[in-house]
């Protein structure tokens, strides 16, 4: 089992100190034997990430706000608490070899949609993951009991709680269908099988007894129009 340790977490609150928080803005690096996370975020929504594969910066704002700028050594800083952070990790483990990891397995994962819902136009599925420790999890997303391959999906960062388990959020793009079955599925070491939640595309149509019911009504009333219409003019002429 790998082991994440967390690093460095700076969390800034912004708003007046004694209204509820505004906005919560968040560095946090974390590592593990073979693998390393460094982000900033804003609200629980990644506004820059270190991508080590690559050796590279993300900036990940959307093009219609104004970005928040690091700088050019950003990526740099995050390498040097990447290697501080594994330093720290093997002393930890050598610390705590004799006793047990502990772990918290995630509740039962979220599913829906992120807008209304209308057969045939793009839309993405959320599936909200929470209460897990250690971070990350791992979600693939099914679809009519088949595992979903080659479509555009999207994941957060492992966000903190104040009970110090995460939460985490991923989206799939995805064409509704009337009853297509999509399902996420979690992975979490702490579970013993994979977690999913089913969501099912179910929009309401107008059925065809309603609509033979809207018609009836339309021809018995003009029925009834062209009835008055007769007998008004017939007693006209018996005047």
């Amino acid at each position: 089992m790998k082991t994440l340790l967390v690093f460095l977490v700076l969390s800034l609150r912004c708003g007046d100190a004694a209204a509820d928080v505004i906005h919560t803005d968040m560095q946090m690096v974390g590592c593990s034997e073979t693998e390393g996370a460094a982000y900033f975020s804003l609200d629980d929504e990644d506004i820059w990430i270190a991508d080590f594969t690559a050796n590279r910066g993300v900036d990940t704002q959307p093009s219609f706000v104004d970005h928040v700028s690091y700088g050019k050594d950003m990526f740099q800083r995050a390498m040097r608490n990447l290697i501080t952070c594994r330093r720290n990790l093997n002393i930890t483990q050598k610390a705590l070899k004799d006793q047990p990891l502990e772990s918290d397995p995630p509740s039962h994962p979220i599913v829906y949609p992120k807008g209304n819902v209308a057969l045939g136009e793009k839309n993405s599925l959320v599936c909200h993951v929470s209460g897990f420790f250690p971070a990350p999890v791992k979600v693939h997303w099914t679809k009519n009991g088949e595992r979903v391959a080659g479509a555009v999906s999207r994941a957060t960062s492992a966000f903190p709680d104040k009970d110090g388990s995460f939460h985490q959020t991923f989206q799939l793009d995805f064409t509704p269908a009337q009853d297509d079955i999509y399902s996420c599925v979690v992975e979490h070491p702490a579970l013993e099988r994979p977690r999913n939640s089913f969501w099912t595309v179910k929009v309401n149509q107008p059925g065809i007894g309603a609509t033979v019911f809207c018609a009836l009504g339309l021809t018995v009333g003009l029925v009834g129009v062209a009835t008055g219409t007769f007998f008004l003019i017939k007693g006209n002429k018996c005047n």
